[in-house]
């Protein structure tokens, strides 16, 4: 028997194990085209591809996430008969319980054996942050370099999944059937009402992207808006955009760090910017924020978090999928639960007014985007190359299911500076967010 027959007998002869123990909603389809049904009555054609035995070599060597990520990347895992987010959630349809640790460790050693000692796969390059990438070591932080990697990929890429005004956030769906380019109209919209701006305000954006916010609420609320971001492919986007638009007189951005600011604004928008700042640092980030408003002036934050746990402990384990996250897309991000983030703002001056959950907005942006970027993805290898490519495919299926299962949230939250006493200032009601 030559070697690469012995690879296939004892690929089929692991899977037949799996099968017979297991019954997965899934099928295997190995690298001599054979397909290896993993439970019964199967009616799905959707099957996981796998390139060759070195990839099962890889897998029983080094059994984690970040294995399967990496091979996926490298497409020596793939999946046929639709893309990847349709077959997470195919997969996922019967509820099976993995009973794992009810297998027989040695027989499934004795059929696998062969494979561990199979050629290693070809992984090739694939971007990884190259620094710590929690971002928990305050000595060795560096925010400049967390965002550049994550915003600095191309604008040229993010243009292929997102909209024309290339907003990088959660829309905001007044119809679930909408389209990404409504949804984030929409989402700009209600931010500026929410903020309930009037002509002539200073608006600041921290984190103000490729511009779109301060643009929007120039143009159709005649506030002044200024926007810092640390990534200079932002910066030079929002340069152009302000020009061709005509906005100079009053909308300006810098490439600069939000602690050198100084105020006063009456108006402040944090979109899917606390996520960067670390969770020990909110103490920081909330009292710079209040330090640069007016009293009474309003904060709009609004960004993702995670359920909270029963134990601080226990909410401050790093998961393999936030490890892998950081590491390869998302470097010194952290979600905090939003009970701890509404305390720390009312501890550093905030009179917080109302809280709004986006949870299911998020996992249909995502959704969305997802799909765009399905659909340009020869443009996107040309733009990034396969493998970054395909991280991110695997990064935005996965937010996806994590939005629509609820254990990614999301809130806007809207607080006013609280320095005087007496009233806030603001309406008696929300109607005034929904009015036509």
């Amino acid at each position: 028997m030559s070697a690469d027959d012995r690879y296939l007998s004892a690929a089929r002869a692991l899977f037949g194990q799996l099968a017979a123990e297991l019954d997965l909603p899934l099928a295997v389809r190995l690298w001599d085209g054979s397909r290896i049904e993993l439970g019964r009555d199967l009616a799905d054609a959707r099957a996981v591809t796998v390139a060759g035995p070195g990839v099962l070599r890889a897998l029983l060597r080094r059994p984690t996430l970040e294995t399967v990520a990496r091979q996926y990347a490298a497409g020596n895992l793939g999946v046929e008969g639709g893309e990847l987010l349709s077959f997470f959630e195919a997969a996922r349809a019967r509820r099976v319980k993995l009973r794992l640790g009810d297998l027989s460790k040695r027989r499934l050693l004795r059929t696998a054996w062969p494979l561990l000692f199979a050629p290693p796969p070809e992984a090739g390059p694939v971007q990884a942050y190259a620094g710590e990438p929690t971002g928990r070591d305050q000595s060795a932080r560096d925010d400049r370099a967390f965002v550049q990697f994550h915003y600095d990929v191309s604008n040229a890429f993010y243009q292929l999944f997102l909209d024309p005004e290339m907003q990088y956030s959660c829309g905001y769906f007044t119809d679930w059937s909408n389209g990404i380019e409504q949804a984030q109209r929409d989402k700009l919209e209600m931010i500026c009402r929410k903020l309930r701006l009037q002509p002539g305000e200073r608006l600041l954006d921290v984190g103000s992207g490729w511009g779109g916010l301060i643009c929007h609420a120039a143009r159709h609320h005649g506030v002044q808006a200024h926007g810092v971001t640390l990534s200079r492919t932002q910066y030079d986007w929002t340069r152009e955009k302000i020009a061709r638009l005509g906005l100079e007189e009053r909308v300006t951005v810098e490439l600069r760090d939000y602690r050198e600011l100084e105020g006063p604004y009456d108006k402040i928008a944090s979109i899917g910017m606390y996520e960067h700042v670390g969770i020990a640092n909110y103490p920081a980030y909330f009292g710079k924020l209040n330090a640069l408003l007016r009293d009474r002036g309003l904060l709009l934050n609004h960004g993702i978090t995670r359920r909270a746990k029963r134990s601080r402990r226990r909410f401050n384990r790093i998961r393999p999928e936030n490890r892998l996250i950081r590491k390869y897309i998302f470097p010194g991000s952290e979600l905090d639960h939003i009970g701890h983030s509404v305390s720390v703002m009312e501890a550093h001056g905030f009179e917080v007014h109302d809280v709004e959950g986006w949870r299911e907005h998020y996992a249909r942006t995502c959704r969305l985007w997802h799909d765009r970027l399905v659909a340009n993805a020869d443009a996107a290898i040309a733009e990034v190359g396969e493998q970054t490519y395909r991280m991110w495919i695997a990064y935005l299926a996965g937010v996806a299911i994590a939005f629509a299962d609820g254990s990614l949230r999301i809130f806007q939250t809207v607080a006013s500076k609280h320095k005087a006493r007496g009233p806030s200032g603001m309406p008696p009601t929300r109607a005034d967010l929904y009015r036509a």
